[in-house]
């Protein structure tokens, strides 16, 4: 019996994966930005989950089902991250930037200097002013997730953009843009 039962969970995995896979790529995508990685470990954690329910036609609506499963994921991966905030550092992101080819040399050459102008300026912020301007931008949170984060309040998440803001807008009037 317990073959069968497994049958009807892979089954059951197999279509939701056809059926909502890209939808879901999308969805994680869009929340993680530049973290394909996680992206696509996400992806396999959600499905691994999948595996495990008992019985998978209780699932009246599997589509919402699957997206519940995924924000848990999603919730679990932001608090992971949280509990090291101060080990994160938004410099790291840089080259997943840089590794992004161009055709033309000519503007391969001027992104590398515009990526390099950027870094410049995040290392010359504080830490903490850093993090909340790269996920704030970056990886779309608000200044709530950011705060839940870094541990602050939603109004010292706001400071932190804000200087973070203030200080590349003067940065970068001064040293010719970004």
């Amino acid at each position: 019996m317990p073959e069968v039962d497994s049958q009807k969970r892979h089954d059951f995995v197999a279509s939701v994966e056809r059926e909502y896979g890209g939808m879901l790529r999308r969805f994680l995508a869009a929340r993680l930005r530049f973290a394909a990685a996680d992206t696509a470990d996400l992806f396999q954690e959600i499905f691994l989950r999948l595996l495990r329910i008992k019985d998978p036609g209780s699932i009246r609506n599997p589509q919402a089902y699957l997206y519940t499963v995924a924000s848990h994921v999603l919730h679990q991966h932001a608090a992971g991250k949280a509990a090291s905030p101060e080990s994160w550092d938004p410099i790291e992101q840089l080259p997943q930037l840089e590794s992004q080819v161009h055709p033309d040399p000519a503007v391969e050459v001027d992104w590398q200097q515009r990526i390099a102008h950027l870094a410049e300026a995040l290392e010359k912020l504080s830490p903490r002013a850093c993090a909340t301007l790269v996920m704030y931008r970056c990886e779309g949170m608000t200044l709530e997730e950011i705060g839940q984060r870094l541990g602050v309040s939603r109004p010292m998440a706001r400071k932190y953009l804000t200087r973070a803001l203030t200080f590349c807008d003067q940065y970068f009037q001064e040293s010719g843009g970004l």
